[in-house]
């Protein structure tokens, strides 16, 4: 009879640790951006609630990455940079959920003209060196020639960033991605370059998690697959319903803002089998992919 009752227990203790991973909350590192909006959405709505899942949120990339990285949360959403960036230090990472191609979204302004940046004897340079900033100027200085040399590189956050005032006198370049954007505008800065232009750099954004989670939270990360493409579907069919929602999380932006911004994106969260080949190279594997 003994024999019995620890047999039970222990069954029991098997169920009991089961259910609890399965249920357990996770959490998502993320930024805004623009590209993000589905889970912006979801959070506010609700729906990611109903699988235990939450946002935890950051001013930027690289502070997301950080986060994921002294595990803190169980999912990062990022571009393609963090993620090489995790995988390199010993993270099993890999892409899980599709999101977003920047189609314009990450951008770099300046207070100069072109040629007026190419004459520049000093170019103040602003970014999040340890995130997909680092990857698009990189671009465009050998796009445009441009001498190193001649270029300070100045690691600030998007929201340090947004304070930045025009000064004449100087050059700078501000490597930025929407709707951080909006407010350098403001200050008299403008778009110099983009990823609408730029086309030898593909700006990926995605969801990542360890192999572990993929493997014992399959079911419930088909779930999360299933409120973005509903959450999409939503912002599409209701925008100035969805801004409610979401506009919190982009920075309190306007209503037009909020569309202008939605422009610089596209969702790819139903890929193209031209594309899948395409971002093969770069890790992501469609068999992997959660579609």
């Amino acid at each position: 009879m003994k024999k019995i009752i620890l047999h039970l227990l222990f069954i029991l203790l098997i169920f009991t640790s089961c259910s609890k991973n399965e249920t357990n909350e996770l959490k998502i590192s993320t930024n805004p951006w623009i590209g993000y909006t589905p889970l912006f959405y979801a959070q506010k709505k609700g729906y990611l609630a109903d699988i235990n899942m939450k946002l935890i949120t950051n001013v930027s990339l690289a502070e997301s990455t950080a986060l994921y990285d002294v595990g803190k949360v169980d999912m990062i959403t990022a571009t393609q940079h963090e993620y090489y960036s995790l995988k390199n230090t010993g993270h099993k990472l890999i892409p899980i959920i599709l999101l977003d191609r920047s189609n314009g979204g990450d951008m770099i302004l300046s207070n100069k003209s072109l040629t007026e940046i190419q004459k520049a004897k000093q170019i103040h340079a602003y970014l999040e060196i340890d995130s997909i900033n680092a990857e698009v100027i990189e671009d465009f200085i050998k796009y445009y020639k441009l001498d190193k040399n001649k270029i300070e590189f100045i690691n600030k956050d998007q929201a340090q960033m947004q304070d930045l005032k025009n000064i004449p006198e100087k050059t700078f370049l501000i490597v930025t991605y929407s709707p951080y954007d909006i407010e350098l505008k403001k200050h008299g800065f403008h778009v110099v370059a983009s990823t609408k232009e730029m086309r030898s750099i593909l700006v990926i954004d995605a969801i990542y998690a360890n192999q572990k989670i993929v493997k014992d939270q399959m079911k419930r990360l088909q779930d999360l697959k299933n409120i973005i493409d509903r959450s999409i579907d939503e912002i599409e069919n209701d925008t100035k319903s969805s801004y409610k929602f979401v506009k919190s999380f982009l920075g309190d932006i306007s209503y037009n803002e909020y569309i202008e911004s939605l422009k610089l994106i596209k969702w790819i969260n139903k890929p193209s089998d031209h594309l899948l080949e395409r971002i093969k190279p770069m890790g992501y594997d469609k068999n992997k992919l959660i579609q």
